[in-house]
């Protein structure tokens, strides 16, 4: 099986698609997950993820990463019918391009590889790790 890896980001936030959905997929397979499983990325602006940060978390101003969880690694409970063979749909990974460039230079790492460790992170909060 394998992960679809959906990447929607404006040509103003260049990103390395195929780097970010290798470390993605490479997350997966480590989690053993054996069905065809969806993921969906988003790369947004300050103003964008402000306005996400606000209606979801009820806080201000912009964050580097949101996760919205669809389906668990489990299927039951959700309250809803998921026809049999389709992918498991983890949900979405929102992040702020704006706020990764300054966490990249404030730490001096390129700028895909701040976005990669931010994807893995927000990964592993579709499936279900918390925060520590």
């Amino acid at each position: 099986m394998s992960l679809i890896v959906d990447i929607r980001a404006d040509s103003k936030f260049p990103i390395d698609r195929e780097r970010l959905r290798g470390a993605l997929r490479t997350a997966w397979e480590a989690y053993g997950i054996s069905e065809e499983t969806h993921v969906s990325v988003a790369v947004v602006g300050s103003r964008k993820m402000a306005e996400l940060n606000q209606r979801y978390l009820n806080k201000k101003g912009p964050t580097d990463v949101l996760s919205f969880a669809q389906q668990g690694t489990e299927r039951e409970g959700f309250g809803f019918v998921v026809p049999p063979g389709s992918p498991l749909e983890l949900g979405d990974i929102v992040m702020c391009y704006p706020l990764i460039i300054d966490q990249a230079v404030t730490l001096n790492v390129l700028v895909d590889e701040r976005i990669v460790e931010r994807a893995l992170h927000g990964m592993k909060h579709l499936m279900g790790d918390e925060e520590n």
